[in-house]
Parts: C-alpha cells; sequence; structure tokens
C-alpha cells in the first residue's frame, strides 16, 4: 500500500508564521514560485497566500512572481495573441490571482511576463520588452542586482526561473538573444510583433533539472520550513548565481562547461534573426520594440 501524508488544512496566519521564520522580513525584495496544493487545503484559496507575503513584504519590499503562458496563446486553439491585461499565466493559481490584482504591474513579454507589486514594481517591470527576456534589465535580473531574495513554496530548483539569469550572464549559447516573434495586443489596442528568447532545442542536464539543489543543500545556503504540507525553501538570489554559474562555467558530472555544449536555439516557425547588439548590450537602433 503506498502511503501518503494527510491532507493539512491551513490558514493565513499558519501561512505568515511559517514564513517569519524563514526571515522573510518588511521591506525585502523577493521572488516567489508556488504551488497552491502543496499546503493541503488553504483557508481563503490563492488569495489567503497572495494577502499573507503582501503583508510580510509590505508596499516597502517588492513582490515578484512569473506570471508565464509557455506560448499556450498561440498554440491550436488560443486566441493567437498575448494581451497583459487579459491573458492568463501557467504558472498556477497564485501567480494568475496575483498578477491581476490592483496596484500589481506586468511585463510586456509575449511569453515570459514577469508580475510586481510593491516598491520597484513598475521598474522592475516597464522595461522588459526593450531588454533580454532573463537579462540583466530583465525583471529577475534587476531584482538581482538589488540583493534579491526567492521563496520555494512546494516547488522544487527545476522551476526556479532564475537559474535562467544566471544562463543569460554567463553567456549559454543554448539560448537566443530576443530570437522568437510573437502578436502582442498592448493596453491601449494596438497589435505589435513582440519578441522573447529563443529557447533551446534540448534540455540542460542541470537547470532544466534543478540538478544543483544538493549543492544549495551541502553549502548551507538554504532554510526551510514546513507550512502545511508544503516545504518553502528560501534562499538569496546571490548564493544561487554564485552555485550556478560555477557549474555553468566549469562543468560537472562528466557534462561540459556552457562554452562547450553543443545544445542551442530551437527553430520554430517564429524563429528570426535577433534584434540585439551583443557587443554594446543593447536593441539594435530600427527594432521595432523602440516604438512601444
Amino acid at each position: 500500500m503506498v502511503s501518503s501524508l494527510p491532507i493539512s488544512q491551513v490558514n493565513k496566519e499558519d501561512i505568515s508564521s511559517g514564513l517569519r521564520k524563514l526571515g522573510i522580513t518588511p521591506g525585502i525584495n523577493m521572488i516567489v514560485h508556488s504551488s497552491l496544493k502543496s499546503f493541503g487545503r488553504v483557508e481563503g484559496g490563492p488569495r489567503t497566500v497572495v494577502e499573507a507575503l503582501m503583508e510580510l513584504v509590505t508596499p516597502k519590499g517588492t513582490l515578484l512572481m512569473p506570471s508565464f503562458n509557455h506560448g499556450a496563446p498561440f498554440k491550436e486553439g488560443g486566441p493567437g495573441y498575448f494581451h497583459p491585461g487579459e491573458t492568463p499565466t501557467t504558472n498556477g493559481a497564485i501567480p494568475d490571482l496575483f498578477w491581476r490584482m490592483p496596484g500589481v504591474y506586468r511585463s510586456w513579454n509575449p511569453t515570459h511576463s514577469f508580475a510586481a507589486w510593491g516598491k520597484n514594481g513598475r521598474r522592475y517591470t516597464e522595461f522588459h520588452h526593450r531588454t533580454l527576456t532573463m537579462g540583466p534589465q530583465s525583471p529577475l535580473g534587476l531584482l538581482y542586482a538589488d540583493g534579491g531574495s526567492c521563496l520555494l513554496l512546494g516547488v522544487g530548483y527545476a522551476v526556479n526561473t532564475f537559474h535562467h539569469v544566471v544562463e543569460t550572464f554567463v553567456g549559454a549559447p543554448c539560448l537566443g538573444l530576443r530570437t522568437e516573434t510573437y502578436p502582442m495586443v498592448l493596453p491601449d489596442g494596438r497589435k505589435v510583433e513582440a519578441r522573447t528568447w529563443g529557447y533551446r532545442g534540448e534540455k540542460c542536464p542541470f537547470s532544466d533539472g534543478g540538478k544543483y539543489d544538493k549543492e544549495m543543500q551541502a553549502r548551507k545556503l538554504q532554510k526551510e520550513v514546513l507550512i502545511g504540507n508544503c516545504r518553502a525553501v528560501f534562499f538569496q538570489l546571490k548564493d544561487c548565481f554564485e552555485v550556478v554559474s560555477g557549474i555553468l562555467r566549469k562543468g560537472k558530472d562528466g557534462f561540459p562547461p556552457c562554452s562547450c555544449c553543443p545544445i542551442r536555439p530551437r527553430q520554430v516557425p517564429q524563429t528570426v534573426p535577433s534584434d540585439w547588439d551583443k557587443q554594446k548590450q543593447c536593441l539594435l537602433p530600427d527594432s521595432a520594440a523602440w516604438d512601444y
């Protein structure tokens, strides 16, 4: 017989108490990846989790969440475009409620937009459409520059989007620099062709599987608590950067470093030449993104 944990029930105070134990305090800048069902039953559903996070972070800090759609709008049966004020996220119930809440900004990236609330919410998101999807000036790159943190609620390191920022920093050749284009409808009703990254054609043996978790644990770079049935893990982005960049630059377990890896960006009908100047680290002068 296969045994399983009994279904727990948690409320806002349970969640807040657990997060305080991790060291989450007012004024913190933090990204959250989450699974609602990992808690068991949450009194009040995803709103309870979001409100607990907002109350702890306060408007003096910044709360960032992924609001990606992973290309769902462009598949058969989808609307064929991304709209930052309408398109659901495929990242789960918690971020799908979060991006819709008052005072939350959502960036303009057709497949991998971020949602942010608090002190730096607007600054983190307003120019995402003019930079690299996971680059230094992306919402998550700016969070890292501000000494930000990451909270994993019931999910593992495989969904930690920050490792893509590290890949971009080290120049991983498997990611296209703004090499795919998709229709996006802006809040003012204009329809534009928006750029996003060209994702790799094959899985990375390290980051896609979150296989750096043991290194994070061995170096004691994370804290964790149990909230109901949810394993909550908290760490600093600078520590994660050190671990992941070391693996990508040197290789590990028989796999080569990024510079020698044969994996390259995928080729799809939406693939186009990059509009990014690698030398100057900015958009090319003729990029359409300058117009919106």
